[in-house]
């Protein structure tokens, strides 16, 4: 990790210089439609599913059911990216994210859902999303190019979060007035733009025959072991991958799905209204975080120490969060945590995009993909079933410890090494 903290930086472009690129600001909008639905559906389905079922474990298991699949498919998917069109992977995601959707309808129309059912649709859901953000990443590049990459990707991390942000009061306001079962049923159209663009989207190395990676068969366990030799000899890419998937782990978005445990806990009137509150503070905060980076990019060079940095304060955002029962509190403090994790994401994605090899591009975006969201798995134990056997905030304030200790041995062995 010699590369963690050296003088090296990514070249900083204009401000939002990619909405300038033919395509991309299409892109940029189906994006932030199918993060906002994808919000919207953990909206109303993480309610039901608190009211119905009252269960920290399953809420912890939504977790788990949720990013298994970015675990076990993420370098594969990157590795068919090398071989199938692009824009075909998205759809397929695409598809997915629908039928969950209207699943989640059936079982609310029929009053049927049981704890299996819940598990199963949470899984898919999983697995639309890998189809859907490892092949977004490496499109992404095909429309933009490298001049306007960290630009794009600056701008992505950006409206991920906004559709966290727009997504908790869409479905609070589709709640409100056409009830969780209607609303779920809306949900699912949100998605059909990416699907109906993506069908003539001119774009993609297979749009323009220009695929020059090689036509690998996907291996599995192989490719993964494989792609990590190839990072292990570029220390940037070894210094991202290492905070990607120590967050991921360790906390993730795990204490989301317990939001409404922690709009209870912390109780200011209606806990519908707490928890919207806070899921939308932690959004906010990183909304900020994306428009700073992007229009001011001297505010903070695009370098992997300046990313290491930011994720400390993120952690130590989210240790004032868990040990915090004020409500008034809580809301700052995810706002903190929200800003400083789209910062250093951002940076880390950024980072990765530029080193990572053109041959290979398609597993390294998985590998990365694997690490910043495939590890959430375990975050869904760290703090969601943990949590059933303490309690959510104990749990959540060990996770955060952890990963403060973690990133402080990243950070001391990176000086350590700069000094030989």
């Amino acid at each position: 990790m010699a590369g963690a903290g050296g003088p090296a930086a990514v070249s900083e472009k204009r401000a939002f210089g990619a909405l300038a690129v033919r395509g991309y600001p299409i892109f940029l909008g189906t994006f932030l439609l199918t993060m906002m639905a994808d919000n919207i559906e953990h909206v109303i389905s993480y309610w039901v599913l608190f009211q119905k079922f009252h269960s920290p474990a399953l809420g912890g298991f939504a977790v788990v059911a949720h990013w298994v699949p970015y675990l076990l498919f993420s370098v594969s998917i990157g590795g068919l990216n090398d071989r199938i069109d692009s824009r075909r992977l998205i759809q397929i995601g695409a598809v997915l994210f629908m039928g969950v959707s209207l699943g989640w309808g059936y079982f609310f129309v029929t009053d049927t859902l049981q704890m299996w059912h819940a598990m199963v649709l949470l899984t898919l859901h999983g697995l639309a999303g890998v189809f859907w953000s490892t092949s977004s990443a490496v499109l992404l590049y095909d429309i933009v190019g490298a001049a306007q990459l960290q630009s794009a990707v600056r701008l992505n991390a950006t409206v991920r979060y906004l559709g966290t942000l727009v997504g908790p009061g869409m479905g609070s306001l589709i709640m409100l007035t056409l009830g969780p079962t209607r609303g779920i049923f809306v949900n699912a159209a949100f998605y059909l733009p990416l699907f109906l663009w993506l069908a003539r989207a001119p774009y993609g190395r297979h749009f323009n025959n220009d695929v020059t990676a090689p036509k690998r068969n996907v291996r599995g366990l192989a490719d993964i072991l494989e792609t990590a030799r190839l990072v292990r000899g570029l220390p940037t890419l070894v210094a991202m991958m290492v905070l990607a998937g120590a967050a991921s782990f360790f906390v993730g978005n795990s204490y989301q799905a317990q939001m409404p445990g922690f709009a209870h806990d912390v109780g200011h009137g209606d806990p519908g209204i707490a928890y919207t509150s806070l899921l939308g503070a932690d959004a906010a905060g990183a909304l900020l975080g994306g428009i700073l980076l992007e229009s001011r990019g001297s505010w903070m060079a695009t370098r992997a120490r300046n990313a290491l940095k930011l994720s400390v304060c993120w952690g130590v955002a989210l240790l004032g969060f868990a040990l915090t029962r004020s409500y008034w509190l809580a809301l700052p403090l995810l706002f903190l945590a929200g800003f400083f994790e789209l910062s250093f994401s951002s940076m880390a994605q950024t980072l990765v995009q530029m080193e990572a090899p053109e041959t290979a591009r398609g597993r390294v975006l998985g590998l990365f993909s694997m690490a910043s969201s495939g590890l959430r798995t375990f975050s869904g134990v760290t703090v969601g079933l943990a949590g059933s056997i303490t309690d959510i905030h104990t749990s959540l304030a060990v996770s955060a410890v952890a990963f403060l200790v973690t990133i402080a041995v990243v950070l001391a062995r990176s000086r350590r090494e700069a000094t030989v």
